[in-house]
């Protein structure tokens, strides 16, 4: 498999609690804390980075930036992969470039946590934030933050454990 890294970015850390199950407040608390250190590395919120958005899809977003990092959460620095979704469908690059939090969706990230946090799923968290960065929640209103949807035939984990790194990379780095 071919990998180009998008962009990549210094490391950035804070301290904080961790989580248990997926949508506990547990899990809220360690994603609120994965907020904090994304914003400090401008990577969410306001003055955040950008990069080239190339085309997505569902579930994500119509346009899409990737960023491959390393974070540091409560003493522990694992990889981070922050994935920016952006709309509506038809919403082009040079609309995103223009105005990127009209068009931005969510924030899609994966954070591997210290082993053994979930060995099954190479100890990956996963989270979905609305733009201001409160958590994103299923249909059945459970907070998308922690072991999402782990043994479901659909959702995150499903999707990424078809990968052999859980990592879903791009050929190409614009549209």
């Amino acid at each position: 498999m071919k990998r180009i890294l998008l962009t990549t970015l210094p490391a950035v850390s804070a301290g904080g609690a961790s989580a248990q199950e997926f949508g506990t407040e547990a899990d809220a608390a360690y994603a609120a804390l994965l907020w904090e250190v994304m914003a400090a590395g401008a990577l969410v919120g306001d003055g955040a980075v950008m990069s080239t958005p190339y085309k997505g899809g569902p579930p994500h977003g119509m346009m899409l930036e990737t960023f491959y990092t390393k974070a540091t959460i409560d003493g522990h620095t694992g990889d981070l992969v922050v994935k920016r979704n952006y709309g509506p469908e038809g919403v082009t690059a040079e609309e995103v470039r223009a105005d990127p939090a009209r068009h931005l969706g969510a924030v899609t990230v994966m954070f591997r946590r210290e082993a053994g946090y979930d060995a099954d799923n190479q100890d990956w968290f996963w989270v979905k934030y609305l733009p201001d960065g409160t958590l994103d929640k299923t249909p059945a209103g459970m907070q998308m933050a922690g072991r999402v949807a782990k043994g479901a035939d659909q959702g995150c984990i499903a999707c990424h454990s078809g990968m052999e790194d859980y990592i879903f990379t791009s050929d190409h780095i614009s549209q």
